[in-house]
């Protein structure tokens, strides 16, 4: 079979050819991407059995008219790609579940510790020769730290947040309120929002949690409350966020995603919010992570090829 690339996937050449040595053993063809292709390359590359994509959406038409039986996505979420089409089709999609984990947790507390001891305002007062005066921060432990999805990303954040030393409660559509799992508890939506110190979202944007933070939810933190969104920037509405920042409904803010992909508009509602943390959606993106990404991409590639494939979406 031909199993085509449609973008690079942040490693070497060396390691793709590496990983895909089974399948070319095999006698399949693989044709590797190891720098961006325009549309037209793209297209001609469509007919392959298999395409490897990353987070640069495909469109309907584009699914239509490729001749993919199967997408191995270098990617957690598939909301870039038309899921109804490719089910239509009767593409098989298979996302690269759980490389991100380790890396996205470590940022949720990268962006905490960095509001919660104002590391930006204290890196600013150093260098223009200012004191501590108005910097003197808090700390994580015995505050009640709140997690909006309970998947992979979600468990392994509350597991630091517990060890840390924080009350963890979690509202997630699996569980109900009232049970635990560990040193977690599941509340339901309202009391997550009223009772929480740090609140850290891991949803998948779907069209129930689209706009899932806005006014009200702000409205109804605590105004010392930390929002962190490393999930789907359309799970929170930017511009409520930054009025409820400025007008202090809430303490501070960490974002690494949004409604586009980074670069932003200078519009963009967020820069001029008070006591924020922004990231170009770097959270997934470590060394590590990406070598764990291709080694799943490779691996759903050979699973499906062998009749059993697996992170099916």
């Amino acid at each position: 079979m031909k199993i085509a690339m449609l973008e690079p996937i942040a490693v070497g050449k060396e390691l793709l050819e590496e990983l895909a040595q089974p399948l070319l053993t095999a006698g399949h063809i693989v044709e590797f991407c190891t720098m961006p292709l325009t549309a037209e390359e793209k297209a001609a590359r469509s007919a392959a059995d298999i395409l490897i994509v990353a987070n640069s959406p495909l469109d309907a038409s584009f699914v239509q008219n490729c001749g993919a039986k199967m997408i191995s996505v270098a990617f957690t979420g598939v909301d870039h790609l038309p899921m109804d089409t490719c089910r239509d089709m009767g593409i098989t999609v298979c996302n690269a579940q759980g490389y991100a984990t380790i890396a996205v947790r470590d940022l949720v507390f990268g962006m905490v510790f960095g509001l919660m001891r104002n590391l930006s305002a204290c890196d600013a007062a150093v260098r223009r020769g200012g004191t501590k005066d108005g910097l003197v921060g808090n700390e994580i432990c015995g505050k009640t730290f709140g997690i909006v999805g309970y998947g992979q990303i979600g468990r392994a954040v509350g597991h630091v947040a517990a060890a840390l030393g924080c009350k963890v409660i979690a509202h997630t559509a699996s569980k109900a309120a009232g049970e635990t799992e560990g040193n977690v508890s599941f509340v339901d939506f309202d009391t997550l929002l009223t009772t929480s110190d740090i609140i850290s979202l891991h949803t998948p944007l779907t069209p129930e949690t689209r706009g899932m933070f806005s006014a009200a939810q702000f409205a109804a933190m605590k105004n010392t409350a930390i929002l962190i969104n490393a999930a789907r920037g359309p799970v929170v509405d930017a511009a409520a966020l930054a009025h409820a920042l400025n007008t202090g409904e809430i303490a501070a803010a960490g974002i690494d995603v949004f409604d586009i992909e980074p670069p932003l508009a200078p519009d963009e509602p967020l820069f001029a919010a008070k006591n924020t943390l922004l990231a170009p959606h770097i959270g997934f993106a470590t060394k590590e992570s990406m070598v764990k990404r291709a080694e799943i991409v490779f691996e759903n590639v050979a699973m499906w090829l062998k009749g059993a494939p697996q992170n099916t979406k």
